[in-house]
């Protein structure tokens, strides 16, 4: 027996309404992850013991910039996503999960714009 109206089965939303939208952000993203990894990981190992110049010098090309700032920003998003699910299914008491999930949401945007910051100060150094 279902607790939903039809309506609600039709539009496919739960009873929060944001559930199934939820789930199709973490999955985005996750796919997004995957096609990013291998165009982030690649110059990233190449980069690795290199002299600061040589690394400065491959995320200084444009491409390897956009994607190493998307990669991240994508990492740090599906982070959130998994850590509030995380967090609302394990946390019991109101006035901690609400903190938690107040402290995920601020803690990973803080990361995530630390993050775009320092690649942009690798890309933009003269």
């Amino acid at each position: 027996m279902t607790m939903l109206t039809p309506r609600a089965r039709v539009r496919g939303l739960g009873s929060a309404r944001s559930g199934t939208e939820h789930w199709w952000s973490h999955r985005l993203s996750a796919i997004s992850l995957a096609i990013l990894a291998p165009f982030f990981f690649i110059p990233f190992a190449i980069a690795l013991g290199k002299p600061w110049v040589e690394v400065v010098s491959i995320y200084k090309h444009p491409f390897h910039a956009i994607v190493a700032a998307a990669f991240m920003l994508t990492v740090f998003w599906h982070m959130r996503l998994g850590l509030q699910v995380v967090v609302e299914d394990y946390i019991h008491a109101p006035a901690l999960r609400t903190g938690l999930l107040i402290a995920v949401k601020l803690g990973t945007m803080l990361l995530g714009f630390a993050a775009a910051f320092s690649i942009a100060m690798i890309a933009f150094s003269v």
